[in-house]
């Protein structure tokens, strides 16, 4: 006769029993359309390759693609997405990036409308290029690359490295990479003037979107996190974990301009969650200084002798403007040009 005992165990092995099918077919899911849809980039990147080859050398135009697509329309009226303007997106997506040893292979990791939103809002080889790699290595939706490419990530990232504290660069050599100058939240809809307490919970409120603009790997541990010094306690305002630093990052919000004794307080924090809340095989935490607004070179004298691995971001709560950005980034491409050695004469 079975007992109360038996049946429970019974039920939590027929849960975890549940649980491992359903990852599993989750996971052939996944498998399956990504499978599918690389055969459909490959079939399309057939086609712009085909049509591509008309046009150069039979004197194809928009006129005769057009002509095509009705005559598919006619004869396949159940084949999907043979419109005049995708079968010329195919052979300009061809002309773009084929010979690319680099950028052809990511076009076939991302979906259609992915490469289309790539194509139509990106001017330069290495803008597509950013794009495609980021979109590929953090999984994002065509919304979240939407946002991305219009919130200028491209611009900002190239025009504004990370500030970050020498000791930071020294422990987490790949940190350069994994944070960023600003971050956007425009998705929170702060109001003018707003709080830290606003701030804060307007972030765990939408933490989705929130790990989303803070990149890959990023683990939420909590808010308000208590660490306990003495006889006294303090509270981090956002704990967070990076699986690819193997470390844990705290963040501190300030709704005002950076100062430099905030840096302080911060590691303050880090020297407590390294003594008391790290595990032995994790890496030193690390301290983001989330600021509303900084001045640069306030913010380059107080990082220069920093002891502690900090850097000072910014937060945006509205999309940037896009002319400035441009502009700087065009100020950029100039000065590199400047910088570049002469040609050898050998």
């Amino acid at each position: 006769m079975s007992t109360e005992k038996d049946i429970d165990q019974r039920q939590d092995s027929v849960e975890a029993a549940l649980q491992k099918i359903a990852g599993l077919v989750t996971a052939s899911r996944a498998r399956a359309f990504r499978q599918a849809n690389t055969e459909l980039i490959d079939l399309y990147w057939r086609i712009g390759q085909y049509l591509a080859q008309q046009c150069r050398q039979a004197g194809w135009g928009q006129g005769t693609v057009r002509q095509l697509a009705g005559l598919i329309q006619q004869r396949h009226p159940d084949w999907r997405g043979f419109s005049a303007s995708n079968l010329w997106r195919m052979k300009q997506c061809v002309e773009i990036y084929q010979g690319n040893e680099t950028l052809a292979p990511l076009v076939r990791l991302l979906g259609w409308t992915h490469n289309l939103l790539i194509l139509g809002k990106c001017k330069t080889q290495e803008e597509r290029g950013f794009y495609l790699k980021l979109a590929a290595e953090q999984g994002w939706g065509k919304r979240e690359l939407e946002r991305q490419i219009e919130g200028c990530l491209f611009e900002r990232t190239l025009t504004a490295p990370p500030k970050l504290a020498p000791l930071l660069r020294d422990i987490h050599p790949a940190a350069g990479t994994v944070f960023k100058d600003s971050y956007l939240v425009e998705f929170l809809n702060l109001p003018e003037p707003h709080s830290e307490g606003d701030l804060q919970r307007g972030l765990v409120r939408h933490l989705k979107h929130f790990l989303l603009e803070l990149g890959r790997d990023f683990c939420f541990i909590g808010e308000q996190f208590q660490v306990q010094v003495g006889h006294r306690d303090f509270f981090l305002d956002l704990l967070f974990f990076h699986r690819g630093l193997n470390c844990l990052v705290a963040f501190e919000l300030k709704v005002g301009e950076f100062e430099p004794e905030h840096l302080g307080k911060l590691g303050f924090y880090l020297e407590a969650l390294d003594r008391d809340h790290r595990k032995p095989h994790e890496a030193p935490s690390i301290g983001v200084l989330l600021c509303k607004t900084r001045d640069h070179d306030v913010v380059e004298y107080a990082l220069s002798r920093s002891l502690s691995p900090t850097l000072i971001a910014e937060y945006q709560t509205r999309l940037p403007d896009k002319a400035l950005l441009q502009a700087k980034l065009d100020e950029f491409y100039e000065l590199a040009q400047r910088e570049e050695p002469p040609p050898s004469d050998e």
